[in-house]
């Protein structure tokens, strides 16, 4: 635990630890790959022009739901990685949490490096495979360090995001906001070439959140420092808030090139969107910027990997891995995905995480909806019990 030279508890041990970090983790981890390119939103809800938003809606509820539960079911269970968290919600078929989560942990790491070979490549004019590669080099080194640089580096990550993502909505915006008009007072949904439904919007929201499940373990080592029920509920709320603004951020800046095929076709919008509006100097920093967020998700996903077979590897009586393991590990899954990222983001996103958010929808939202507040009602009424007893013991004192 970080302490100050006076033995007082430091930054992050504090309310910001408890309230804060929690959010942070989560959102740096959600927002890289396609939804820090821009190419997410378009998929899961910008596409739908003014009826988009209502996407976004959904997003927020589903990830607040989701971060509360979670966050809770944490605390009262003291369980830090997703093997025994899962467990207390899914029972027996937590095994397919594990491989579903895998799987999608291999693709979200493959839209990382596909992403940032082309950030890198259209931003800074560097080859395709010196972005990819170094994002494995820096996700080795932050997984070998382990979670007190991680919670660090993602911290002041969110700074760095928040920052650019306000820079380049206004420039996005302020320079299209006339056609933004013209696309809500026209209702304009013609890019998908046919009425529009108010619950397809809303269900494509609910799979977004659905394969972000996977998201949730890469924060569980965030949780230790909670210990009551308001710190849980209000981090949660405080998680979607901070997973949901840049989403809405960039819905509105495609809104202002709305039904654009130049834009909503393309593999990173973002960039798109700025090199028509914007000068070289911030394309430049949109890469830097997008490239951390891209190491951020990588490290995030990697990190709740590496602890979850450290706890298998403790069930079972052996020793935990050393750190140049867990390095080693790491770049192994990185070298994997980095193959599969010459599929190229477009196809991975369209194919590959729809059908493993239905796989997270299944093994993890409905049984934590379900026999998981079940257990957080159980555990009240427990606890009501004991003290209840224990009054009962005072009085007949």
């Amino acid at each position: 635990m970080e302490k100050t030279a006076k033995g007082k508890k430091g930054f992050f041990e504090g309310a910001f630890g408890r309230y804060f970090v929690p959010g942070i983790v989560l959102q740096s981890v959600l927002i890289g790959g396609g939804y820090a390119t821009g190419r997410e939103i378009v998929a899961f809800g910008a596409k739908f022009g003014a009826l988009g938003w209502l996407g976004g809606i959904g997003i927020f509820i589903g990830f607040t739901l989701m971060s509360v539960l979670t966050f809770e079911v944490a605390r009262i269970y003291r369980t830090y990685d997703y093997k025994s968290l899962v467990r207390q919600f899914a029972g027996r078929f937590s095994v397919l949490y594990d491989v579903i989560y895998i799987l999608l942990c291999i693709l979200i790491i493959a839209v990382m490096s596909s992403a940032t070979g082309e950030i890198v490549s259209q931003t800074l004019g560097l080859p395709y495979w010196l972005g990819v590669g170094g994002v494995a080099v820096l996700v080795g080194i932050l997984n070998f360090y382990g979670g007190w640089l991680i919670e660090r580096f993602e911290t002041y990550g969110t700074i760095a995001l928040y920052v650019g993502y306000i820079i380049f909505s206004v420039i996005v915006i302020s320079a299209t906001k006339g056609n933004i008009q013209n696309v809500f007072s026209n209702a304009d949904t013609s890019y998908m070439q046919g009425n529009v439904g108010v619950g397809a919007v809303l269900w494509t929201g609910i799979v977004y959140v659905g394969y972000n499940l996977a998201v949730y373990p890469a924060t569980l080592f965030t949780l230790e420092r909670q210990t009551t029920r308001k710190e849980t509920v209000i981090s949660g709320v405080i998680s979607g808030v901070l997973m949901t603004i840049p989403w809405f951020m960039t819905y509105f800046a495609i809104m202002g090139h709305y039904p654009s095929k130049d834009v909503i076709e393309a593999g990173v919008p973002w960039l798109v969107m700025l090199q028509q509006t914007a000068g070289s100097w911030v394309i430049m920093v949109f890469g830097v910027v997008m490239g951390w967020t891209l190491i951020e998700t990588s490290t995030g996903v990697l990190h709740a990997l590496v602890e979850r077979i450290d706890a298998g590897l403790c069930d079972t009586g052996k020793k935990s891995m050393s750190n140049a393991q867990k390095a080693a590990l790491t770049m192994g899954v990185l070298v994997l995905a980095m193959a599969l990222s010459k599929i190229g983001i477009i196809d991975l996103i369209g194919k590959g995480y729809t059908l493993m958010a239905y796989g997270m929808i299944l093994v993890y939202a409905i049984p934590l909806m379900t026999v998981g507040v079940y257990k957080i009602i159980s555990h009240d009424r427990k606890v009501a019990e004991k003290v209840q007893y224990a009054r009962e013991i005072q009085e007949a004192e």
